[in-house]
Formats: C-alpha cells, sequence, structure tokens
C-alpha cells in the first residue's frame, strides 16, 4: 500500500504541475524525463536528501513526532476504502466511514503539535487555524455521510456503490455531494481553504520550521489526503467502480478514472480561485456548509418518509443549492454596488463643488 500511494503522490504531483502549466499559459516540467516525468522522483530525491534543521528551542519530542500523526493516518484511511467489490484491504462493514472520519481528526492533532513544537509563532498560529478550520467542515462532511447512508440504508461502502448501480447519488442528492466535495476541500487544505499554511500571511504556518524529510512527509500527506476525498467522492456520489460498459476486471480502471477526474476538477480550482481570508472561511464553515447540511439529512428524512420519487429529492437540492447561491451572490455583489453609489455620490458633489 505504501508504495502504491507513493507512486500515486509521485502522478499527481506532475499532473497538478502540467495542469497549472496550461492553465497560465505555460508548457510546466519538460526537463526531466519525457515530457517532464521524472521531475517528481527529482524533487522526492532533493528533499529527502537536504538536510533536516531542527530549532534549537523547538519541543524536540513534538517536533518530531508530529509529522508521524499527520502521515500515519492518512495511510491508514486506506485500509478500508475499496477500490473494487473485492478490492479492500478491510472492509470493516458500517464502521468504515467511521474510522476513516476518526483517523481523520487524528491528523488535525498533528499539524496543531506540528505549530506547537516549533516554537515559531507563525507555526502556532497556523497550527490554530488548521484546528479551527477542519473541526468546522468535519461536521458537513458527517452531516452527508449521514444523509448518504440513510439513502442506501448502509454505511458499508460496498453497499453503498451497489445500492447505487446505474443510478448514482449526484442524481438524487446534487446537494450532498456539493456539500461533501467543498468540505474536503477544507479538510485537506486545498485551495481556497489553504489559510492555516499561506506563505503570504504566515509563511508556511504549521510546516514553517520543517525541511527536508520533515517537510517531505506532511506534503505526502496532503496528496494522499487529497486522492482520498476524491476516492470517498466517487465511492458515495459517482457510482463507484460502477460504469456503463465493461465491469469485472475494469472496475479498478472505472475507479481509478473517475478519481482521477474529480483529482482534475480540485487541481482546476487552485489555478482558478482566489484564497479565502480567515474570517471569511468560517463564517462559510458554520453559515453556509453546517446548515446546509442539516437541510440534506431533513429533506432526505422527508423523502424516505413518505416513500417519494427520487426526482423530488433532487429538486429539493438543486432548490436549496439555488437559494444560497443567489444569497452569495447578493452578499458578494451588494458591496461593490454600494462603492459604486458612494463612488457616483462623491463625483457629484465634487461637480456641485466646481473647481
Amino acid at each position: 500500500m505504501f508504495t502504491a500511494l507513493s507512486v500515486v503522490v509521485l502522478s499527481l504531483t506532475w499532473l497538478e504541475r502540467k495542469l497549472l502549466g496550461r492553465l497560465q499559459r505555460r508548457l510546466g516540467p519538460t526537463r526531466t524525463g519525457p515530457m517532464g516525468l521524472m521531475q517528481p522522483v527529482a524533487d522526492a530525491l532533493k528533499l529527502i536528501l537536504k538536510e533536516d534543521i531542527i530549532p534549537t528551542s523547538s519541543e524536540k519530542a513534538i517536533f518530531w513526532v508530529a509529522p508521524v500523526l499527520v502521515v500515519v493516518p492518512a495511510f491508514m484511511i486506506w485500509v478500508t476504502i475499496p477500490g473494487a467489490e473485492d478490492l479492500v484491504l478491510k472492509n470493516l462493514g458500517d464502521l468504515g466511514l467511521f474510522y476513516i472520519i476518526a483517523f481523520s481528526v487524528v491528523g488535525i492533532l498533528g499539524l496543531v503539535l506540528a505549530g506547537w513544537g516549533s516554537a515559531n509563532k507563525y507555526g502556532t498560529l497556523g497550527g490554530l487555524r488548521a484546528a479551527a478550520q477542519l473541526i468546522s467542515y468535519e461536521i458537513p462532511v458527517i452531516m452527508v455521510v449521514i444523509a448518504v447512508g440513510m439513502l442506501a440504508q448502509s454505511l458499508n461502502m460496498v453497499e453503498i456503490v451497489e445500492k447505487q448501480g446505474s443510478y448514482p447519488y449526484v442524481l438524487v442528492l446534487p446537494l450532498g455531494l456539493v456539500i461533501f466535495f467543498i468540505a474536503g476541500l477544507a479538510e485537506v487544505g486545498r485551495t481556497p481553504f489553504d489559510i492555516y499554511f499561506a506563505e503570504s500571511e504566515i509563511v508556511g504556518g504549521p510546516f514553517v520550521e520543517y525541511s527536508g524529510a520533515h517537510w517531505s512527509v506532511f506534503f505526502l500527506a496532503e496528496y494522499i489526503n487529497t486522492f482520498a476525498v476524491a476516492a470517498l467522492t466517487v465511492l458515495l456520489f459517482l457510482g463507484g467502480w460502477s460504469g456503463p460498459l465493461l465491469s469485472g476486471n475494469w472496475d479498478i480502471i472505472w475507479f481509478l478514472a473517475k478519481v482521477y477526474l474529480v483529482i482534475l476538477v480540485i487541481f482546476w480550482i487552485r489555478g482558478t480561485f482566489p484564497r479565502l481570508r480567515i474570517d471569511q472561511l468560517m463564517a462559510f464553515a458554520w453559515k453556509v456548509m453546517v446548515p446546509l447540511s442539516f437541510y440534506a439529512i431533513v429533506i432526505t428524512a422527508v423523502y424516505l418518509f413518505y416513500g417519494l420519487p427520487p426526482w423530488t429529492l433532487t429538486l429539493m437540492s438543486l432548490a436549496g443549492l439555488a437559494v444560497v447561491g443567489y444569497a452569495i451572490y447578493r452578499r458578494f455583489a451588494g458591496p461593490a454596488s454600494q462603492a459604486a453609489q458612494v463612488r457616483a455620490r462623491y463625483q457629484a458633489l465634487q461637480s456641485r463643488a466646481g473647481p
């Protein structure tokens, strides 16, 4: 598993750099190997061979333990994520999703300890930001998982995929997909939710004092967690390994194809959207994501209790998304229009005053 996930991380770093290059009218990696394919390997060797510098004022034990508490849960999550019906290291049944959520919380502890053990004010601030952000966005994730479990009448990921069949839950509960995907981005600290290690504000946050192999461990954990978010999105909402044409030995191919498509969307978001401020990020979690996740549970319960047709749940989901989208649009369009009115009044006063 370690080798497979390490190869996946190398492929993701190459894919991200090439895609960002295309989005920014650049070529991306081209020099190391054909099409720059060996660039991730060169970067990995560089990080491993670099000197590990430990600050003299740091808490040595905490400084060493923190990367372990971040990367071990990232690997352990994959113990119970199925790539096909029979391709899973350990099927924990209905406990699988709760197992994943529990280990993601351990990763939060590692980030907090990384900032605290560095004895650096930026690291401590980044660790506290990470804890606040990840705990806040954990609530919508749990709520959506409950809603999906209600739909499938099971929390077993294999059974959830089987219940979807040829009618994935993205068509039934699109609101759940949006909430889970956005909260997942926040959980792994991807753009636009990367405020806890923003270099322009806190120069790397919890990782500010780490270098060499220690820093590469955090980097490895981030990409493994990103791959896990994409895999869970596929399993819960996009039909998992189910495909329209081929089955059997092709299940893992369908699964990986869907996962990499979700990964491409994540990388596209990084190259397109600006970073949120910390106040915007927290307000979005508690004022938008948490209420929406409770709304998703309510409409799912109503749909199941009254035995409504699937299109009613889809309609209620889209209605919730439309209302929230319009509210966000008004929230961001309002200040701009107010500023335009202020400028117009100022220009009117200047014209009255004359030269």
